[in-house]
């Protein structure tokens, strides 16, 4: 089932999960030490793929000012094992619904990891940077316009 809420609507169990496999993916599995509790989680809205009670996929959309000055998308995470059956894929679009159903026509940013450059491609997002390294891994910024 797919979630959408603020940070206020969130129950402990939700905000409990989504943080959970953030920390799980981005610093665990990619053995990357950063603080992921950076400060935009309560301002930002929260879309999130759950079966039995499992966080299986995850994004979060900072609203335009908060980040950059373009709406942006981070924290796109699909859980290891749940890889491979197109939820990534799934969770961009409704990223792109619940963004176009909120604020239309805008453009949407993003920091992409460089090896899924071609992925947000497909998307419509287009590189606006160059490669630099963040958190000691390959990133582009990339906008939809």
């Amino acid at each position: 089932m797919w979630k959408q809420h603020a940070f206020n609507e969130l129950s402990i169990h939700e905000l409990y999960s989504y943080l959970q496999l953030r920390v799980n993916v981005f610093i665990v599995e990619q053995n990357c030490p950063y603080p992921e509790l950076d400060g935009y989680d309560e301002k930002s809205y929260h879309l999130a793929f759950v079966e039995n009670n499992e966080t299986l996929a995850y994004a979060r959309i900072l609203p335009s000012g908060l980040k950059y000055a373009r709406i942006s998308i981070g924290r796109v995470i699909v859980k290891k094992e749940a890889r491979g059956k197109g939820l990534a894929k799934e969770l961009m679009n409704k990223c792109l619904q619940f963004i176009e159903a909120k604020w239309p026509n805008q453009e949407i940013q993003l920091q992409a990891q460089a090896h899924l450059a071609h992925f947000y491609g497909s998307f419509g997002f287009k590189a606006i940077s160059e490669e630099y390294l963040e958190d000691n891994i390959p990133h582009v910024d990339m906008v939809k316009y």
